[in-house]
Formats: structure tokens, C-alpha cells, sequence
């Protein structure tokens, strides 16, 4: 009955974590379409999801103490069990890097963003790879969890090509230096958060070998 138990609790925590992902996709995409359209009335919204992210982290953290305390996992539950604890706090992070995009808006909203197209692939890449992550810790996909690692070249790349546009516009004159440092901002927020999308990644292979890829590189 306890391993039971312990199986319905850990189909329960896959569709936290599943939720907080997708609270973060939509936080991106919000992010995006406000970039876009210069919408500044989608920042509260961008804060709300920020503030639900924060309110299921904490679910999540009462539910992983609530299945260590209560049950009897085994190791490699353990492994599953720490590496959400770990998870939640990077996905939370995402939140928050999404949230300061949000307050970005109101400086960019005057502006055209002729980089519309390299910031909706970063948001589109980043979102991705959250998705990818959470589905791999779900599935116990260890190859779709290297892969999010590796497509994190993917948004490093782009925030290169952002850099370089607006290096040439400012040589060039077309944007004024305070607008040129928000957008470099904001492409470096959505790096961040392919970064803490990596982590999460990293944790699922933890979670399936009991390795972690950055205790191996320190030793």
C-alpha cells in the first residue's frame, strides 16, 4: 500500500511540475507578444504568472518534503524526489528573469524593435527547451534531456546575432544608446533563462543516473 501510495504522489508531482512549466512557457510567450506588439498592458500579466510560478514552487517543495517524510523511497526515488527540489527553484528563477522582461516593457514600448524576429526565436528557443526539459524528467527521456542541453547553443547563438544588431544600428544611428542597452538587457534575461532551463536538464540526468554532468567536470 506505501508503494502505491508513493506511485500516485509521484504521478501527482510530474503534473506540478508539468503546470509550473507550462506557467513559464506562457510567461515567454506573454513577454514576446508584448515585445511584439509593444503592448505594455500584458506586464501584469507577466507578473501574475511570475506570482503563480512562485505559488507552485512552493507546492511542489511541500509535496517532495511530504513524500520524503511519509514514505520509503527508494534510491532512485530519492534521486527523482532531490532533483524536483532542485528543478522548481530554476523554473522559479525563469519566472522571475520573465517578470524583469515584463518591466522592461514600458522602456521599449516607444520604440519600433526592428530585432522582432531574433527576440521571438529566443523566446520560441527558450520556451522549447523548458517544455523539452520537464517532458524529459516525466518521461525519464535522458537523450530529450541532453538534448535541451546541447539546443542551448541554439539561444547563445541568438544573443549574438542580437548583440551584433544593435552594435551595427548604433554605428550606424538608427537607435539611441539608453534603447540599444534595454534590448541587450532583454536578450540577455531569455539567455538566462535557456541557462536555467539547462539546469533543470541537468537535474533529469541526475535523476536517471545519479550523476550530476558539473560535480563530474569539478573533479
Amino acid at each position: 500500500m506505501t508503494r502505491i501510495k508513493f506511485t500516485e504522489q509521484l504521478s501527482e508531482l510530474n503534473n506540478e511540475l508539468i503546470q509550473m512549466g507550462g506557467l513559464c512557457e506562457s510567461a515567454i510567450d506573454t513577454c514576446v507578444d508584448a515585445l511584439l506588439n509593444n503592448d505594455q498592458s500584458l506586464a501584469p500579466v507577466v507578473s501574475r504568472r511570475e506570482r503563480e510560478i512562485d505559488e507552485k514552487e512552493s507546492e511542489i517543495t511541500g509535496l517532495c518534503m511530504k513524500m520524503l517524510l511519509h514514505q520509503q523511497p527508494v534510491a532512485s526515488d530519492l534521486r527523482q524526489i532531490s532533483a524536483a527540489l532542485k528543478m522548481v527553484t530554476d523554473l522559479e528563477r525563469i519566472g522571475d528573469q520573465a517578470d524583469d522582461i515584463g518591466e522592461m516593457i514600458v522602456y521599449t514600448a516607444s520604440h519600433h524593435l526592428d530585432e522582432h524576429s531574433l527576440i521571438e526565436k529566443m523566446g520560441a528557443a527558450t520556451k522549447k527547451m523548458v517544455r523539452d526539459s520537464i517532458d524529459a524528467f516525466v518521461k525519464q527521456d535522458i537523450r530529450l534531456a541532453q538534448s535541451v542541453i546541447k539546443y542551448d547553443d541554439v539561444v547563445d547563438e541568438l544573443f549574438i546575432s542580437i548583440k551584433k544588431s544593435i552594435i551595427e544600428a548604433i554605428d550606424k544611428k538608427t537607435i539611441d544608446g539608453e534603447y540599444a542597452s534595454d534590448i541587450l538587457m532583454i536578450a540577455k534575461y531569455f539567455e538566462r533563462i535557456g541557462d536555467h532551463a539547462v539546469n533543470v536538464a541537468e537535474w533529469v540526468e541526475y535523476s536517471i543516473t545519479g550523476h550530476h554532468r558539473k560535480d563530474e567536470e569539478n573533479a
